[in-house]
């Protein structure tokens, strides 16, 4: 089957073409043309200047020393980029001097690796001269040129290598995985920021243990996640039959979450335990307060990481809470109290992490226990949650007890929240009207 280009595509390079200019399809997009794969990322590349390109496209907008416009299409953007050189990376991440060209094969020269150094014209005519195609058959990253001079213009890249190859599913060719080994200490010249999204993309793709499992191999993670790598060795006892490091990037491989955040949490959950292992026979190991431990160490590893707060908040919280247990005894106001601890929408995050953990520690992703919380929760949240759900409120406490707004009116609401947590019953407004009477704020 022949590659198909999208409408909005041939009316790029259709415009180019007929105003005299080569215009191709590159990167990403031509990889998956090839791989038949769906492609909503669409990147081009031409001759053409970028003055010359916003000429040919009115609603488009050039904002930056690289030569790439941004040209608006069915509420997405575009990027046609001009033909170019580059030289001088000073800061291992971008060129200090972008010169335009007028070669293709020049343009695809200065690229990360084979299977993104192909272009596709008009009529789906490839050209590869790095033999990208064959490197996507034989499912290999294999870096363009001298795999050491890629590394040290844009230390970023050995990331990218690590996330492609954890997105398709594919092996790093030995000279780009030594020369990656080789300039591992690069990356702390990168944006933090820069880190962390090749991070979060690693933890989201198809293969995020295979991805992590790269990243030491390679030198990488120690200076992306060097807590981690304590944990290597550190054995366990009752059900694992693995040590800290291998459980961990087992429970990140079975976690069925998509949420890189939730994936993250699942990886690191078990990080402190080399802090507070005490072992009182050799076999009796434990590792008492590891959640609240490894909870304290996700905030270092989220200012590193420069994570959003909401994104440290649950990673904080998914961390700190993952040893829940739970009895067929507890009351509703003990699955009550869990379930305002960890927020109703933090709910399943917390679930798939658990499922990860007793996969990665060799049991079976759920358990009899498990399934009846899961049903516990969803009975409870059918009832009464937070104060807002009182069938009374504060205007009720003034009207009965003739009080001006104040704190004794939250007070009181409090108080009256706390008996309908134990008993859902009292959410009665008959009731709690005749309770405000005996509540002493």
């Amino acid at each position: 089957m022949k590659p198909k280009l999208s409408a909005p595509a041939i009316k790029i390079l259709t415009k180019l073409s007929q105003n005299g200019f080569q215009a191709y399809v590159v990167g990403g997009a031509v990889r998956d043309l090839l791989t038949q794969t769906p492609t909503t990322d669409w990147d081009f590349t031409t001759d053409a200047t970028p003055e010359q390109i916003q000429k040919l496209f009115p609603d488009s907008f050039y904002d930056n020393n690289f030569g790439t416009v941004g040209v608006k299409s069915e509420e997405k953007v575009l990027e046609i980029t001009t033909f170019r050189s580059e030289s001088g990376y000073s800061d291992r991440r971008r060129p200090d001097k972008v010169s335009w060209g007028k070669n293709l094969k020049e343009d695809l020269t200065r690229r990360d690796f084979t299977i993104n150094a192909m272009a596709i014209d008009l009529q789906l005519k490839l050209t590869d001269p790095f033999y990208g195609q064959e490197d996507l058959k034989a499912k290999l990253i294999r870096a363009v040129g001298e795999a050491d001079k890629r590394f040290q213009e844009d230390a970023l890249r050995m990331m990218r290598a690590i996330r492609f190859a954890s997105q398709l599913g594919f092996s790093i060719e030995p000279k780009t995985l030594a020369a990656i080994t080789k300039n591992s200490s690069l990356i702390k010249q990168i944006a933090c920021e820069r880190i962390r999204d090749e991070l979060l993309k690693i933890l989201a793709s198809p293969f995020p243990k295979d991805g992590i499992q790269l990243l030491f191999s390679t030198g990488l993670l120690n200076f992306i996640l060097p807590e981690l790598l304590m944990t290597r060795g550190v054995e366990q006892a009752g059900h694992h039959t693995k040590d800290v490091w291998n459980h961990s990037l087992d429970s990140l491989a079975a976690c069925p979450s998509p949420d890189p955040i939730v994936r993250l949490a699942t990886l690191l959950h078990d990080m402190a335990k080399p802090q507070v292992k005490a072992s009182r026979t050799g076999k009796d190991i434990t590792f008492y307060n590891h959640e609240v431990v490894g909870a304290r160490m996700t905030k270092t590893i989220s200012r590193r990481l420069r994570l959003s707060k909401k994104d440290s908040d649950l990673l904080w919280l998914l961390v700190r809470w993952h040893m829940f247990s739970y009895d067929p005894k507890m009351t509703d106001a003990a699955v009550r109290r869990f379930i305002k601890r960890i927020g109703r929408e933090n709910i399943n995050k917390m679930m798939f992490l658990r499922v990860g953990d007793r996969v990665g520690g060799g049991t079976q992703a759920t358990s009899w226990r498990l399934r009846e919380l899961r049903e516990r929760i969803e009975k409870v949240l059918l009832k009464p949650f937070s104060i807002s759900d009182l069938k009374v409120d504060g205007n009720d406490v003034m009207a009965v007890l003739n009080l001006k707004p104040g704190p004794k009116i939250g007070s009181i609401l409090k108080k009256l929240f706390a008996e309908v947590l134990d008993n859902a019953a009292k959410n009665d407004r008959e009731y709690l009207l005749k309770r405000i009477h005996s509540i002493t704020p």
